[in-house]
């Protein structure tokens, strides 16, 4: 089955410093985040630690549809009980 994203909500990790979402490959959910410094690089922040989580919570709205391309790929690499998508996830941004 292809990996699906039909849950729009996503929520702060405060200890990871991420944002946390989720997909699904049938009825099973696989769990994502992304890394606050994936969110900084894309949207031109000078630094992730400083971004809030109100600022982390929009950066992924306004980024939701290639957030979830970039997901899907490193999905279909292997299976894993979560996934972590980070800066080195989003080349030439």
């Amino acid at each position: 089955m292809a990996l699906d994203f039909p849950n729009h909500s996503r929520s702060f990790d405060e200890a990871r410093r991420a944002v946390r979402f989720s997909g699904y490959d049938g009825m099973q959910q696989i769990r994502f985040f992304i890394e606050a410094a994936a969110l900084a690089k894309s949207n031109g922040w000078d630094s992730a630690t400083t971004a809030s989580e109100a600022a982390c919570l929009a950066a992924f709205d306004a980024g939701r549809a290639s957030i979830q391309d970039i997901a899907r790929v490193i999905y279909s690499r292997g299976r894993h009980p979560f996934y972590v998508l980070t800066a080195s996830d989003f080349p030439g941004r």
